[in-house]
């Protein structure tokens, strides 16, 4: 799956017309993103491509073709990214990190291939969780890869494979939790770390970790609400953060946080579809970032979702953890 941007661009139509979702253009456009390799940049986005995957292949559920790609192929790609440790890498030949192998989990489970995990993998799903298990820091924290950066994507990203593995007891959660609770803000955001300004992504995977943990007890929910709820701007697009600009991939991240706290109503559902609707190239498909830029898998997922959250109709649900 490239990474490769382009090579349509968002489309928005005329003031107050309405806009429509292209399924079947956006279905094309995922399908031919593997097709790109004599590009430059389909090759400097190599460190992407397990994760390009993943998003390509969640739209492809979510927009009702989840056979619109080669089943076998896939499985046999994620599995030649497996290294003897358990992890898994961007591509054949790259380290193995956390995100990578969340998003290996995350394939295998949609297409419904752990059996293939533990039959023809190192180690099997077990060795998977060993792999997460030991990034595990004292404090509860959870390191990327064997270098030790800190995040709390990776985090959530622990907790996201090791329950769709049913192997959470083989991490100390109680730990975590703590360690999530130190990252809260005055503003009832959350941060990369204790001490770090909110945004919205880091929000998203720090109430993901708790509802895995079943702990959302904790969260204020009406001053995280009105944060995420100020996100929204005046074209209905969200922000990440408080003077940033709009940006389609926030329809999930600060949708699927307000959804996890039921306050997905604090914002006009309408007027974000139909900035979302703004961000696709109706010719060729994908999406943008947002009206006028150049589509990519990654925000073409991210909108998607985003659609599915508010119960835009031709598109799968999706569970917002």
């Amino acid at each position: 799956m490239s990474l490769v941007s382009g090579p349509g661009r968002a489309q928005a139509t005329g003031r107050g017309l309405p806009a429509e979702l292209v399924v079947d253009k956006h279905v094309q456009y995922i399908q031919s993103l593997d097709k790109r390799k004599d590009e430059l940049e389909y090759w400097l986005t190599e460190h992407l491509r397990l994760n390009g995957v993943y998003w390509g292949l969640t739209a492809l559920y979510l927009l009702g073709h989840p056979d619109a790609l080669p089943r076998q192929e896939t499985i046999d790609f994620i599995l030649s990214c497996q290294h003897t440790n358990g992890g898994f890498g961007a591509a054949p030949g790259h380290d193995a990190h956390m995100l990578y192998t969340v998003s290996a989990v995350q394939i295998l489970v949609t297409v419904d291939a752990l059996d293939d995990l533990d039959t023809r993998s190192k180690g099997g799903r077990k060795g998977v969780g060993t792999y997460i298990s030991q990034l595990q820091n004292p404090d509860g924290s959870f390191a990327g890869d064997e270098w030790g950066e800190t995040d709390t994507r990776f985090l959530f990203g622990a907790l996201n494979a090791l329950s769709l593995l049913q192997l959470v007891p083989m991490i100390d959660i109680s730990k975590t939790v703590s360690y999530v609770q130190a990252c809260a803000n005055f503003d009832g955001g959350y941060g990369v770390s204790p001490g770090a300004e909110s945004h919205a992504g880091q929000i998203y995977v720090c109430i993901g970790a708790l509802s895995i943990a079943n702990r959302l007890d904790l969260v204020d929910r009406d001053r995280l609400g009105r944060w995420l709820s100020e996100r929204q701007r005046d074209d209905g697009g969200l922000n990440g953060r408080p003077e940033k600009l709009q940006d389609v991939c926030y329809s999930w991240w600060v949708g699927s946080s307000l959804a996890m706290i039921g306050k997905l109503h604090w914002i006009d559902k309408e007027r974000l579809a139909q900035f979302i609707l703004q961000c696709q190239d109706r010719e060729l498909g994908g999406m943008a970032d947002r009206p006028g830029d150049m589509v990519d898998v990654f925000h073409t997922v991210f909108g998607i979702a985003g659609l599915s959250l508010i119960g835009f109709a031709g598109v799968e649900p999706i569970d917002p953890v």
